[in-house]
């Protein structure tokens, strides 16, 4: 058995219980401003500590800082809220099946805004359709608003919509920039904490207790979530290289539909099963041929997925 085998199923494991503890959380009354702010404020911590234990110089030049503020708002802020508003009225199943899609949609971005990638090619818009085509089916668009393209599918959709945009941005912006992974996902997910602090109690006032269980689902889902998962995809990233790594995209959604079945006895419909598959296999068929001598890194501090097309600095929150 390959030594990497471990940490890729515990990381698409990790990626895919996201969506249970933050319908966890919401279900327990926490408002999707909060749980976007507690995730980042979690993780902020995690990382900033991991920085401190090794001693990473950090970025000091204020376009890193000021390019990672967007960044944060575009990968953490505004997709967290999305996704937390969207559990309030769909599933973590859902949830997670839509977030499958995020290599499409920085697909889409990438082809509008790099040179390099205007002409995708007809493998790739055939996966770019067959990946919208998911998304319908996964929606249940033919059921209508009331029953399957309701404002939670829609909100989730746009949360990954945002991760496209974000990761497009990162590769024009930070991916060239000096500085280690740890130290630029710590200020990443530490401009993402500050941003959501402010935003919350605008939007939902002061936070309240909400219990044991839903302040635990939270703890993990920042500390794990975002700190402890991105030193496991690092190692990963290390030992087995960035191909394998950006395979977790696949599995992250088996994980998401498992665990919110068992554990929160949400149901699985054929329709998410059907349009889940035709997403992997849409994001199978976008993907970039690898290159020889080509370089493939990771983006900094998002959630869930990471599409193969951004060549970013290494790490994963």
């Amino acid at each position: 058995m390959r030594r990497w085998w471990p940490g890729f199923v515990l990381l698409s494991a990790i990626w895919g219980a996201s969506f249970v503890l933050i319908k966890t959380a919401v279900d327990a009354g926490v408002s999707p401003a909060w749980v976007a702010c507690w995730r980042c404020v979690f993780g902020a911590v995690a990382l900033w500590s991991l920085v401190g234990l090794r001693r990473v110089p950090v970025p000091r030049d204020a376009a890193t800082w000021g390019h990672s503020a967007v960044a944060a708002v575009l990968l953490n802020t505004v997709p967290f809220m999305l996704f937390s508003y969207g559990e309030t009225r769909v599933s973590s199943v859902l949830a997670g099946v839509v977030n499958a899609t995020t290599p499409l949609f920085t697909l889409l971005f990438t082809v509008a805004t790099v040179a390099a990638e205007r002409r995708p090619g007809p493998r790739r818009l055939a996966g770019l359709v067959l990946g919208f085509a998911g998304v319908l089916t996964v929606l249940g668009v033919w059921r209508g608003a009331g029953a399957g393209l309701g404002t939670g599918g829609l909100a989730c959709l746009a949360a990954t919509c945002c991760y496209g945009a974000g990761f497009t941005y990162l590769r024009r912006n930070l991916s060239d920039r000096p500085g280690s992974a740890a130290a630029l996902s710590a200020v990443q997910i530490g401009c993402a904490a500050v941003e959501t602090a402010v935003v919350a109690p605008l939007v939902s006032g002061a936070p309240h207790w909400p219990g044991v269980r839903a302040v635990a689902a939270l703890v993990l889902l920042g500390a794990v979530g975002t700190g402890f998962a991105y030193v496991l995809n690092l190692a990963m990233v290390r030992e087995a290289g960035a191909v394998v790594a950006t395979a977790v995209t696949y599995a992250t959604p088996l994980w998401s539909t498992a665990l919110g079945a068992l554990l929160l006895g949400e149901p699985v419909g054929w329709n998410a099963l059907v349009g889940g598959a035709a997403v992997v296999a849409a994001v199978v068929l976008t993907r970039s041929p690898s290159r020889p001598g080509h370089r493939t890194t990771r983006t900094l501090g998002a959630p869930a997925v990471r599409p193969p097309e951004c060549q970013v600095t290494l790490r994963r929150a």
